[in-house]
């Protein structure tokens, strides 16, 4: 089964696996299908997170997250008055990070893949030349970008110039079907060397951005140790910094044992009290301990220590909410010596992966490179750009994050996979910038403790918190004006949020042996098996 935020993806990644490919190798063809039916977040000029768990147990992750350019520094996106630029690190050239999505899939595939690398890549290639209709929510969304396509590029792709796109109407993007072909054909070196490199750089140049050839061929993708954390019956293996989603995970879902969510009911009032006020201090440990290991010693063990964890909630009180400002990070023991898309995979014979992929914002930087036909990241806004000012989604920063030459931005990405009695259970991800993490803990605990389906579990409703700014966002009716009322009663300020949170992807695997697919009705996400 695969589950993606496409239909024409799902299929394609579900078509290489009958064809005898495992789900590294339908992970890789789906990654490539959705650069091109879904470029607001599908990419190959983004990065990403995968972890993956093999048929016998053992685990990997795999970090392809961008990295800062050689070129920036602690200032960029700094006046001289040392007041942040705005709109710099969101918008334009300068906003975008050295891709690692093709060096990632490279490395997945050599590790893991079983099929030729030419297969995978090829359902892309054919997306992409002959054409695919949009959906309705694509077609929207194309439309609504394309003042920002034409104010960022310095050579328009003849796409963007159309106008009034709707649903059913063909797009072709010949550029991109031959960068496609050159990875096809060359591997790394199609992205990262020869022609496509060559028209990055001179992108870059047009639009005084700061990514140079040299960054593009010193780019490397790195196998890292997952986190793993057993708690109760279940395993949760996750992704590690420098994304924070592993560890905010295990600290929420540790937090929730003590707890009885399951008899206070699905968000109550009680329920979301207690989750909010979890979410609060998790984040407020987000922002000042995570970043790139690489750069800053980031007390992994400590922050998933029992005791510690468990001791952030000794100010909880049950009637009443804390104010963020009287919420700070922790102490944890030193260490020893927006927009996104996730799909989840599980093959015929039990690997399972899962993969959270982006260019952070919806469309990323909007700079397509021009002759090949895909768009840039805006992950250096994922950076601490000035310490305590907060990014696109809200969320600050300290030192642990501050910008450096090569170092890879913070990240919320949660691919997760969950074993159940040393089995394979579960294997779940989303999109949505900060809200990712309480997005993955929500269905969690939609399954586990309130026996949802998958299906129900990602359709379910849901609200987020993130210490700071001080209020909960809520999609609508997922609290109900009961509950909301007595959340406000409790010092709580709830703000209605439209267009959802999050899109999930995930998979559970039944007592019988048989998959359950939960595709997010909140987008075109389709689950495709057999």
């Amino acid at each position: 089964m695969v589950v993606s935020a496409h239909p024409l993806a799902s299929a394609v990644g579900a078509e290489i696996m009958r064809r005898g490919g495992n789900a590294a190798d339908a992970a890789v063809a789906v990654q490539f299908a959705l650069a091109v039916v879904y470029p607001d977040a599908g990419n190959i000029g983004g990065g990403g997170f995968l972890v993956l768990r093999q048929k016998d147990g053992t685990t990997a992750a795999l970090d392809y997250r961008e990295k800062a350019p050689a070129a920036a520094h602690r200032d960029l996106y700094l006046n001289e008055k040392g007041e942040v630029i705005a709109g710099l690190s969101l918008k334009g050239h300068l906003a975008a990070g050295v891709p690692g999505t093709v060096d990632g899939m490279v490395q997945l595939h050599q590790k893991y893949g079983k099929l030729p690398w030419a297969q995978l890549v090829q359902p892309a290639i054919d997306l992409a030349a002959q054409g695919f209709p949009l959906t309705r929510k694509e077609a929207i969304k194309l439309n609504e970008q394309r003042e920002d396509f034409l104010q960022y590029n310095t050579l328009r792709p003849e796409f963007v110039l159309s106008n009034g796109w709707k649903v059913g109407d063909t797009l072709r993007i010949p550029d991109l079907a031959r960068a496609l072909e050159s990875i096809r054909n060359q591997g790394r070196a199609g992205f990262y060397e020869g022609l496509t490199a060559d028209l990055i750089e001179a992108e870059m140049k047009r639009g005084k951005g700061i990514i140079s050839k040299e960054d593009l061929a010193n780019y490397r993708s790195v196998w890292r140790n997952p986190i793993k954390q057993q708690l109760g019956e279940l395993e949760v293996i996750s992704m590690p910094p420098p994304s924070s989603g592993g560890i905010a995970l295990v600290q929420l879902l540790t937090l929730s044992q003590d707890y009885p969510l399951h008899d206070w009911g699905w968000n109550t009032a009680q329920t979301a009290h207690f989750i909010i006020e979890a979410e609060r201090r998790v984040y407020a440990d987000r922002a000042k301990h995570l970043g790139d290991p690489d750069f800053y010693q980031v007390p992994v063990q400590g922050l998933l220590d029992t005791s510690y964890i468990k001791s952030r909630m000794r100010d909880f009180s049950p009637d009443k909410a804390t104010d963020s400002d009287d919420v700070s990070a922790g102490t944890p023991a030193p260490p020893e010596s927006p927009n996104t898309t996730h799909y989840s995979i599980v093959d015929p014979e039990g690997n399972a992966i899962s993969v959270t992929t982006t260019l952070n914002s919806s469309f990323g930087s909007k700079v397509f490179v021009a002759g090949a036909g895909f768009l840039l990241n805006n992950e250096m806004d994922d950076f601490s750009v000035k310490p305590g000012h907060p990014n696109s989604y809200g969320l600050v920063g300290e030192d642990a994050n501050a910008i450096e030459p090569n170092k890879r931005m913070l990240s919320s990405m949660t691919p997760t996979i969950l074993e159940k009695e040393d089995q394979l259970y579960m294997v779940v991800g989303a999109m949505g910038g900060s809200t990712i993490i309480t997005t993955v803990y929500q269905i969690i605990q939609n399954v586990t403790r309130h026996n949802f389906t998958m299906q129900g579990a990602i359709s379910a409703g849901r609200f987020h918190h993130q210490w700071t700014p001080d209020w909960v966002l809520s999609e609508w009716g997922a609290l109900g004006f009961g509950t909301g009322l007595k959340l406000w009663l409790r010092g709580h300020k709830i703000a209605p949020k439209t267009g959802g949170i999050g899109r999930a992807a995930g998979i559970l695997v039944l007592p019988n042996g048989q998959l359950e697919g939960g595709a997010d009705p909140r987008g075109d996400d389709a689950a495709a098996g057999f």
